[in-house]
C-alpha cells in the first residue's frame, strides 16, 4: 500500500537487525535490486523476532527466510564488529544522500538519484528547490519528521476506533478493518492501512465510487483527515492526525468488493513470509490464491472461476492449511 517503514529493531538481534535494513535500504534505492531487498528485510524480520541473541550464523541460517550469505554476513560481524560491505556504502556520499531523500514519501528511487546528480543531497536542499517537487512530495517533505516517526499502538486503537465509529455513523453496513503489523500486534506501525467494503459493492455489481468518498468526506468533517493525497474510486492516500498536537500520519484507505475482501486482508495482514508459504501450499493444494480470491487449478494448470469466501478461515480451509490467528503470522 503505502511506503513501508522497516520491520521494528528490537530484541537481542538488534544489531544484527540493524545492518539487514541499512543494506536492504541500499539494494533498494541505489542498486535496485529487488530481491536482495527483500531478501534482507525478511531476514531482519525474522532476527527482530526471535527471542534469544544468535551467537553465529550457523544458528542464524536454521531460521526461517535466512540463507548461507546472510549468515556469512552475520559471521563477518560478530567476529570484526562491523561489514565491509557496508563500510563502503557509508563511505559513498551519493548513496548515503540517495538513501536519505527516498525517505521523503513520494520520492522513489530513480527521482532521488535524479535530484543527487543535479546536486540536491538534502532535506535541506529539497527545501530550496520545492519548485522542482510534485504534490505528493511536497506533502512528504511538508510532513518528513512525523512520517518518520513510528506509531504507538495505543494511538493505531485510538485511529482504528475513530474511523470505525465514523464508517458506521455513515452505514453501519461498512466493514473495516486496519491491517498490517498492527492486525499482528505489532507494538508500533509506521502508517495506517485500512481495507473497507460494503454489501453493496461487488466484483459483479459494478462500481460504488461514493462508498469510499462519503468516507473520506466524513473523515475530514471531523478533522481527522487533514490532507488528500490521491482520491479515486478504490483507493485514498492522506494525511490524518488523531487531535491537535498528535504528530500527523499516513493513511491508505483501500475499498475491495465484498467478495474479495477477505482473500484482501488475509494478504494485506502478512507477513510477506507468511504469504509465500501459504500461496506455495496452496498450488501444492491446487489453488492459486492473491489479494482477491483463491481459485482451484484445472488440469491443464489454468486456474478457474474464483471460489466463495465468506471469512479469512475459509481460505484456510481449501488448501489444508492450519488457521493461524493474525497475532501467529509473525514468520
Amino acid at each position: 500500500m503505502s511506503k513501508r517503514k522497516a520491520p521494528e529493531s528490537v530484541g537481542p538481534n538488534k544489531a544484527f537487525c540493524e545492518f539487514l535494513l541499512e543494506l536492504a535500504d541500499y539494494e533498494k534505492n541505489v542498486s535496485r535490486n529487488i530481491h536482495k531487498y527483500n531478501a534482507y528485510r525478511t531476514a531482519a524480520s525474522t532476527l527482530s523476532r526471535h527471542p534469544v541473541k544468535i551467537s553465529n550464523g550457523k544458528e542464524a541460517k536454521a531460521l526461517p527466510g535466512i540463507g548461507q550469505k546472510i549468515a556469512d554476513k552475520i559471521d563477518e560481524f560478530i567476529q570484526t564488529g562491523k561489514l565491509e560491505k557496508l563500510e563502503k556504502i557509508r563511505a559513498d556520499d551519493s548513496s548515503q544522500a540517495i538513501t536519505l531523500l527516498t525517505k521523503v514519501f513520494g520520492i522513489g528511487p530513480a527521482t532521488a538519484q535524479k535530484f543527487v546528480s543535479g546536486g540536491i543531497t538534502s532535506i535541506e536542499d529539497l527545501q530550496k528547490n520545492i519548485n522542482k517537487l510534485n504534490n505528493q512530495q511536497k506533502i512528504g517533505l511538508k510532513y518528513f519528521e512525523d512520517f518518520e516517526k513510528k506509531i504507538p499502538r495505543e494511538e493505531m486503537k485510538s485511529l482504528e476506533e475513530k474511523i470505525l465509529k465514523t464508517c458506521h455513523k455513515l452505514d453501519k453496513r461498512y466493514v473495516a478493518a486496519v491491517c498490517g503489523s498492527y492486525r499482528r500486534g505489532a507494538s508500533e506501525s509506521g502508517d495506517i492501512d485500512i481495507l473497507l467494503t460494503h454489501p453493496h459493492y461487488t466484483s459483479t455489481g459494478g462500481k460504488q465510487p461514493h462508498l469510499l468518498k462519503d468516507v473520506v468526506k466524513q473523515l475530514e468533517k471531523e478533522q481527522l483527515i487533514v490532507e488528500q493525497i490521491t482520491l479515486s474510486e478504490t483507493k485514498f492516500m492522506g494525511v490524518c492526525r488523531l487531535k491537535e498536537g498528535c504528530p500527523y500520519r499516513r493513511i491508505d484507505i483501500m475499498m475491495f468488493p465484498e467478495d474479495q475482501y477477505f482473500c484482501a486482508i488475509l494478504y494485506f495482514t502478512g507477513s510477506n513470509l507468511f504469504n509465500q508459504q501459504m500461496r506455495a501450499h496452496a498450488v501444492e493444494q491446487g489453488f492459486t490464491i492473491n489479494e482477491f480470491c483463491i481459485r482451484p487449478i484445472g488440469s491443464r494448470g489454468t486456474p478457474g472461476e474464483p471460489l466463495p469466501v465468506t471469512s479469512e478461515k475459509d481460505i484456510f480451509e481449501y488448501i489444508n492449511y492450519p488457521y493461524k490467528e493474525p497475532t501467529e503470522r509473525n514468520i
